[in-house]
């Protein structure tokens, strides 16, 4: 369990950690559990009493085994879209209720605020993942799924551990990348509104013929 020696986060801190902890849990939900629960569980840094669920060995271990699983699962290509696609009903709850319990010394509204925060930012991670994705799947070779998958994995666990070490920068890196995925999203938007206007014509065409 985590040391009561360690200083305690300030409230302004805790809400920095959501933020980045949440854009992590967007990217992999697993390997921010898994990190969060052996930094409490080694004394690294004091998680809040209302999380010190995670620094169980019984939350630990499903958690890196399931790791494991999306590590595979998420890189090959075309199944990690169908993977990425069932993991919207986990991670953006998982960091809603990470957001919520984070702040439980807070008043109710700002439990609230920080679970709807939470799952604001992982939804936008998850989006940018999943329209990441959809961009690269098309290619022949799974190597840009398997470069994607990996960079995610290390964003995930390097931002968990950042957010608990410079909260504040942490969230600032977490708003820039809020901002490049918003572009990102609207772009590969209309590559695939481009995409399936051109087919639809296309059979059009052939369907005249």
């Amino acid at each position: 369990m985590t040391s009561m020696t360690l200083p305690a986060f300030d409230n302004r801190e805790i809400l920095a950690i959501v933020v980045g902890a949440s854009f992590a849990a967007g990217l992999n939900v697993y390997a921010t559990v898994a990190t969060l629960g052996l930094l409490g569980h080694f004394d690294v840094v004091p998680l809040p009493p209302s999380l010190h669920v995670l620094t169980s060995w019984w939350v630990i271990g499903p958690a890196m085994a399931m790791f494991v699983v999306e590590f595979f699962a998420d890189k090959v290509p075309a199944f990690d879209l169908v993977w990425n696609a069932l993991h919207t009903f986990i991670r953006i709850p998982v960091a809603a209720l990470m957001g919520y319990a984070a702040t439980s010394q807070l008043s109710p509204q700002a439990q609230l605020f920080s679970a709807l925060l939470a799952a604001a930012i992982a939804f936008a991670a998850h989006s940018g993942k999943f329209a990441a994705r959809a961009a690269v799947t098309p290619s022949p070779e799974p190597a840009s799924n398997i470069a994607l998958s990996v960079g995610e994995d290390a964003i995930a666990i390097a931002l968990t551990w950042f957010a608990t070490a410079h909260p504040y920068i942490a969230a600032t890196l977490v708003a820039i990348a809020l901002i490049i995925v918003i572009v990102l999203v609207h772009l590969v938007w209309k590559a695939m509104v481009k995409l399936f206007r051109g087919l639809r014509n296309q059979f059009a065409k052939w369907a005249l013929v």
